[in-house]
């Protein structure tokens, strides 16, 4: 929704099995006729974590070390009718992971975003994850990418937090990543070149 990328989205969790690639414009020009572009950035669309992940379970260690190389995190949790998961632990399962991987990944800074807001007509656990955010002083947005709400405030605030973040050294070594085979929670990572990654939920 947020770029060019097309990957394979489905009715059923988990359909991420490689990460996508994808260049987001923030401020919506389009750089023909002398007008600005404005800012881009490319995030990487990953395939997420389950509890054991630092250890190889489920896609796991194939793709942390590319977390590694981000610039920022953006934690996709679907906190719809649908999901029967607590979002606030789903949160702590990924961050616990990410820790356990490396100290690093946890100082990144996040954004918390809870989806398929289109799907959620109890907000009790939307708003439990939001005053969770809020205590953690955790940026957080709710979104819809089927009806688009909240989408466009979402990317804007991703280049606003890119924008403080200050660039690596150039690398321009790209990595192949691996294939994936398993079945993840949800993880995102907002990135600046296409050599690191990311990952959304399934309508995201």
């Amino acid at each position: 929704m947020i770029s060019a990328a097309r990957p394979k989205i489905a009715n059923y969790p988990f359909t991420t099995l490689e990460p996508n690639l994808g260049v987001v414009n923030a401020d919506g020009g389009t750089g023909g006729h002398g007008t600005e572009l404005g800012r881009t950035f490319v995030v990487a669309d990953l395939p997420g974590l389950i509890d054991g992940a630092h250890l190889g379970a489920g896609l796991g260690i194939r793709f942390l070390r590319h977390v590694e190389r981000t610039r920022l995190l953006v934690h996709l949790i679907d906190t719809s009718d649908s999901n029967a998961d607590d979002p606030v632990r789903s949160f702590e399962i990924i961050n616990g992971e990410l820790e356990a991987f490396s100290a690093s990944l946890i100082e990144k800074p996040m954004i918390v975003v809870a989806t398929k807001l289109d799907a959620t007509t109890d907000r009790a656990r939307l708003e439990a994850l939001r005053d969770f955010c809020k205590r953690r002083n955790l940026e957080f947005h709710s979104i819809s990418a089927v009806a688009g709400d909240g989408v466009k405030d979402l990317v804007r605030s991703i280049a606003d937090a890119l924008d403080k973040i200050p660039r690596p050294t150039h690398d321009s070594s790209i990595d192949t990543l691996p294939a994936a085979t398993g079945d993840e929670q949800p993880l995102t990572a907002s990135v600046e070149r296409p050599t690191v990654a990311t990952k959304k939920e399934q309508d995201s």
